[in-house]
């Protein structure tokens, strides 16, 4: 069940990769697929780790927005379409981040003293 929990992550962190792979950038197109590895982590950090990365996920998409607006804008293209779908994904990023805050998530990522 902790996997439909999960699945947001799971998604945001993707298409972040997909987005990175797309701009040519391969190191940081394998980064989010490496947060996966701490997921599987019964850690109490993993689940600051995860949100700080989807904020920057985040960060990154509405970094995107502004750029893509302002040379479509340049060039008098229509650009209010791409900056809503654009914004709305930076926003289902950040909001993943929320998914650790459901009860099944506390549970499993809480510190147990266990090494």
């Amino acid at each position: 069940m902790n996997f439909l929990h999960l699945l947001p992550v799971f998604i945001s962190l993707l298409i972040l990769s997909a987005h990175f792979f797309r701009s040519g950038e391969t190191v940081f197109a394998v980064l989010p697929i490496v947060l996966f590895i701490p997921l599987m982590l019964r850690k109490a950090w993993v689940p600051r780790l995860m949100q700080l990365a989807l904020l920057l996920g985040a960060a990154e998409w509405l970094y995107t927005l502004v750029s893509i607006a302002q040379v479509r804008m340049q060039f008098g293209m229509p650009w209010l379409r791409m900056a809503i779908i654009l914004g709305v994904v930076a926003l289902l990023t950040a909001f993943s981040g929320l998914v650790f805050r459901s009860q099944a998530l506390r549970a499993r990522y809480t510190y147990t003293g266990q090494l």
